[in-house]
C-alpha cells in the first residue's frame, strides 16, 4: 500500500531531480531527433560539396554551359552521391561528369576509378588505347585536384570488375552502345557484381518515345534498361525528369547525334535540312533512374 505522505514526497523528489538537470545544462536528447538530425547535416554537407564542385573554375566553360541540360547537381542529389563514396564512372568520354566525379571523391576521401580501353584485349585498337593513355595523364597531372585516379579494362571480353567495391556506378548516355555490341547484359551483371550492398547504379540516357526502340539511333526505352537491370537483380528505386525534353521527338535523321552537342549534319548541302530546327531542340530528353544492389 502506498501512503499519500509518500506520494507526495516522491513528486518532491522527482522535481528536485527534474531542477537540478535544468539547472546543471543536462540534456537527454532523444535518439531517434539525434540520428534524424544528423542525416540532415550528412545531406545538407553533401548537398554543399555537390554545388561547390559544379560551381569548380577548373571546369570549362562548354561544360558549364551545357549544365542547364544536364543538371549535374539536381542528378547527383537525386542519385544520393555522398562524401566517401567509392565512385565508378563508366565510359566517361570527353570527361564531362569526370571534372565532377574526381574531385568530388578526392575532396571527400572517397575514392574515383573509372573505365578505360581493355588493355588486355590484342582487338582494342589503337586510338582506344591512345586514348586511354591521354585521359590516364590528363588525371595524373593534377593529383591536387582528382587525386588518385584508378582506371579499369572495359569491354565485351574485359575480365570482371572487382567484386563488391562500389558505392556509386554512372552509366551516362552509353547504354545504347552496349545494346548495339551486344554487351548490355555483360555490363549489368558487371555492375550487380562490383556494388557492394545498398550501392547505386545511377543510369543517364537518351530515351526512346516508345518500347519498340532502336538503339542504333542512340535511344532506348525505359522498359528496356529496367529488364536489363532487375535482370542483373538490381532494383529500381526511384526515377526523375530532371532530364526531360518535350521538344524531342527522338525520329531525327542521325539519330540523337543530329541534335547538340554533336549537332550531326549532311556532309554535303540539303535544302531540306535545317540546322537551326534542331538546335532549337536542345540535347536530348533522357531517362534519369537510380537502382540499387539490394
Amino acid at each position: 500500500m502506498v501512503y499519500k505522505g509518500d506520494f507526495v514526497s516522491s513528486l518532491r523528489i522527482l522535481a528536485t531531480a527534474a531542477i537540478s538537470l535544468a539547472i546543471g545544462g543536462v540534456v537527454v536528447a532523444n535518439p531517434a531527433t539525434s540520428t534524424g538530425q544528423q542525416q540532415h547535416d550528412a545531406h545538407a554537407d553533401a548537398r554543399a560539396t555537390i554545388a561547390a564542385i559544379v560551381d569548380g573554375d577548373w571546369r570549362s566553360e562548354n561544360d558549364k554551359a551545357r549544365d542547364a541540360w544536364r543538371h549535374p547537381r539536381e542528378a547527383l542529389e537525386f542519385w544520393g552521391l555522398k562524401p566517401g563514396m567509392t565512385i565508378l564512372e563508366v565510359q566517361p568520354g570527353a570527361g564531362y561528369w569526370t571534372e565532377i566525379l574526381a574531385p568530388f571523391a578526392h575532396r571527400t576521401g572517397g575514392k574515383y576509378y573509372a573505365t578505360g580501353a581493355d588493355l588486355d584485349d590484342p582487338g582494342t585498337s589503337e586510338n582506344a588505347r591512345r586514348a586511354r593513355a591521354a585521359f590516364e595523364q590528363r588525371l595524373a597531372s593534377k593529383p591536387d585536384l582528382y587525386g588518385k585516379a584508378t582506371l579499369v579494362n572495359w569491354g565485351a571480353k574485359s575480365a570482371p570488375l572487382p567484386e563488391n567495391t562500389f558505392d556509386f556506378i554512372l552509366a551516362a548516355r552509353v547504354i545504347h552502345g552496349w545494346l548495339n555490341s551486344g554487351m548490355a547484359e555483360k555490363a549489368f551483371a558487371e555492375f550487380y557484381r562490383s556494388l557492394k550492398p545498398g550501392g547505386i547504379l545511377a543510369v543517364e540516357q537518351h530515351r526512346a518515345k516508345s518500347d519498340n526502340d532502336d538503339p542504333s539511333t542512340g535511344y532506348v526505352s525505359e522498359a528496356r534498361v529496367i529488364a536489363l537491370a532487375e535482370k542483373a537483380g538490381l532494383k529500381l528505386v526511384a526515377r526523375s525528369e530532371i532530364n526531360a525534353n518535350p521538344k524531342d521527338t527522338a525520329d531525327h535523321p542521325f539519330g540523337v547525334w543530329t541534335l547538340p552537342p554533336t549537332r550531326r549534319s549532311p556532309s554535303e548541302p540539303d535544302p531540306s535540312f535545317d540546322r537551326a530546327k534542331y538546335d532549337a531542340i536542345g540535347e536530348s530528353d533522357r531517362m534519369t533512374l537510380k537502382f540499387v544492389k539490394p
